[in-house]
């Protein structure tokens, strides 16, 4: 298993954001965490990347624990957080040179990752000159420089246009597929899942209630009105 949790909860005061989860992701899976603002999607993936260290139960990302073995996890994981911090007078290139030395990579690296997520004609442009697309972009490469094994990607098209998220979609599946990669994709748009995951997972007010791959998401007729449901609830 590339992800695996078992049994985790996470309380925040009287508040259970996450109430005893647990779930597997096979290697190589696109997985789409799918729920309403709240629901416990962004702190899930912050255990998973080691940024909340205090909570009940375990995970483990490519078999190592992420309380234990936290360099190890960070060292495999790939994360784009929902809001992508960059330094925006920096360029482009300037800016994933930077981040290559911080990993100690290859710059031979920065080249091919800004040629495989389209950035080559903004490589000299400085960040804060980007569109909202072409920053998420930026954000995309820099969590793919190291060549993780996954790819922990927090509402990665949020406030993009229609243009911009087709390609950020179609960016997403193509790195993924291509590279070999397990992706978990948190968003609360199930056309989002529809167009680029192999399996969807949704939670609702920290458990999950729904795990299936998406050809049975898709003909699970009760499944859009729970949606529906979950994003809109009665006052």
């Amino acid at each position: 298993m590339s992800i695996k949790v078992e049994n985790i909860t996470k309380t925040y005061g009287d508040q259970k954001a996450l109430n005893n989860v647990s779930f597997h992701i096979r290697k190589g899976e696109i997985v789409g965490f799918l729920g309403p603002n709240g629901a416990g999607k962004s702190t899930m993936m912050k255990i998973l990347t080691t940024y909340i260290k205090s909570f009940e139960g375990n995970a483990w990302v490519n078999e190592f624990s992420v309380t234990e073995e936290k360099l190890n996890v960070q060292q495999s994981i790939g994360y784009l957080p929902e809001h992508n911090p960059l330094y925006l007078d920096m360029y482009v290139k300037e800016y994933l040179s930077f981040n290559a030395e911080i990993y100690k990579v290859d710059k031979n690296q920065v080249e091919k990752i800004t040629e495989l997520t389209g950035l080559t004609p903004e490589a000299n442009k400085k960040i804060e000159e980007l569109s909202k697309g072409y920053r998420q972009r930026v954000g995309l490469a820099n969590a793919l420089l190291h060549n993780p094994d996954v790819l922990i990607l927090d509402e990665p098209t949020t406030g993009l246009d229609p243009n911009q998220l087709i390609e950020i979609r179609e960016l997403i599946k193509s790195v993924a597929k291509e590279g070999g990669k397990t992706v978990l994709l948190s968003t609360h748009i199930m056309q989002e899942v529809e167009a680029i995951c192999d399996r969807v997972i949704i939670i609702n007010k920290g458990a999950i209630v729904h795990d299936k791959n998406i050809k049975d998401t898709l003909e699970d007729k009760n499944l859009e009105t729970l949606f529906a449901e979950l994003t809109n609830p009665q006052k």
